[in-house]
């Protein structure tokens, strides 16, 4: 496999703009393509055999673009199990990291609340990591199913923002947390708004950061960290190719960034 191999992105949406954008922060040197099924978004109210299917369609047209790896820019998909969405692909799968040294370490009074969706929440998986590495961790999670679909639909500096970040943070709030982790990659488009709410008592965490760090890892465990000087940044989707450019704009360089409507079935 080349080390000048590009790097596959993928999400159900555009929420894991934000993880692309820390990607090429920390590795400037590789190639990316980013894929967002805005065609078929959300997933939330899909079965689980349905997002497996898309899911490994996505992965599929990454592999026939020759990509080194592919990372799962989005936590639902990553709880959905990484090791079962592996098959026979030639090329590692990174899921999004649970972030909780990251929230540890943020954190003095151990306790710790997570936005997230509600299928996330309902795994308790970010508990349970928390609470694996600390026992005496208290842990507050809080679904937040008004944010995607603000997100998504570009209604940024709409009161109704604040209003539904000021509603799920007055349980924290109340329970006195001291980090908080922002557990879906739409959710750092409002990461400004999260902490105007809390204010400075509490560390809000995009877990972007480790999950790049988890990429470049496993890159260098593997011998392909690309030595080339600068690399190149390609967004697909499936549909909403203008709405996609604009989101895009709000996370990197869209001038050097191309951009492409695709269609996943060969």
């Amino acid at each position: 496999m080349r080390s000048n191999a590009p790097i596959g992105v993928l999400d159900s949406g555009v929420g894991g703009l934000s993880v692309l954008k820390v990607l090429h922060q920390m590795l400037p040197q590789e190639n990316f393509i980013y894929v967002g099924d805005t065609a078929r978004t959300p997933y939330g109210s899909r079965s689980e055999a349905e997002i497996r299917q898309f899911v490994e369609e996505i992965i599929s047209w990454l592999e026939r673009q020759g990509v080194k790896q592919v990372v799962i820019a989005c936590n639902t998909l990553t709880m959905l199990g990484i090791d079962s969405l592996k098959k026979e692909h030639p090329f590692e799968l990174i899921g999004m990291s649970k972030g909780e040294q990251l929230l540890l370490e943020a954190s003095k009074k151990k306790k710790i609340g997570v936005f997230a969706t509600q299928f996330t929440i309902s795994t308790e998986a970010h508990k349970k990591a928390i609470l694996a590495a600390d026992s005496s961790a208290e842990v507050y999670p809080m679904a937040c199913p008004k944010f995607v679909p603000l997100i998504e639909g570009e209604q940024f500096g709409d009161p109704a923002v604040a209003e539904a970040v000021a509603e799920y943070a007055a349980p924290l709030k109340e329970a006195g947390i001291d980090a908080l982790i922002l557990s879906c990659t739409h959710y750092p488009f409002i990461k400004d708004v999260v902490e105007a709410e809390f204010g400075e008592v509490v560390t809000v965490i995009d877990p972007a950061e480790a999950t790049a760090k988890l990429s470049k890892a496993s890159l260098e465990a593997n011998g392909l960290l690309n030595n080339e000087e600068q690399g190149s940044v390609k967004i697909c989707c499936t549909a909403d190719l203008e709405r996609v450019k604009r989101l895009a704009a709000r996370m990197l360089p869209a001038e050097a960034c191309q951009f492409q409507e695709i269609s996943l079935i060969p």
